[in-house]
């Protein structure tokens, strides 16, 4: 397992998702793990997803662009509801509120807690233990 951080646009995700892909001889989307913000879960809140649709999320469309699929695995880091759908990029770009930044650094842990779960115990069961947490 290894870990990579684009230093793509988020628009442009699938570009560093497919080199890398590549380099490594992943042909199976299910085998790529994204952790990515999620306007539709309350801050903090991680939820693991394997497949699905994309929500909106722009650097999601990249990768299924560029994957052919949108069967990868998804740890998802709640950030809120923006007042409007028009703010979307504001509201995940803003600096957060410290109350929301206290909650996403305990997320963004469990989200590596997540993924290290997905690799040695397999979706289900790491699914299992991210939904269970209070």
């Amino acid at each position: 397992m290894g870990l990579a951080v684009p230093t793509t646009f988020m628009n442009e995700s699938g570009l560093a998702v497919r080199s890398l892909a590549k380099r490594f001889g992943i042909s199976e989307p299910t085998a790529i793990i994204v952790v990515h913000d999620e306007l539709d879960l309350p801050p903090g809140t991680v939820r693991i997803k394997s497949g699905g649709g994309l929500a909106g999320h722009n650097g999601l469309r990249s990768i299924e662009s560029h994957l052919h699929s949108t069967d990868f695995l998804r740890v998802r880091i709640g950030v809120g509801k923006p007042p409007s759908a028009a703010k979307g990029a504001d509201h995940v770009l803003r600096r957060p509120p410290k109350a929301v930044k206290e909650l996403l650094a305990v997320a963004v842990q469990t989200a590596a807690d997540a993924v290290e779960h997905i690799a040695s115990d397999g979706i289900d069961a790491a699914m299992l233990w991210c939904h269970s947490l209070p």
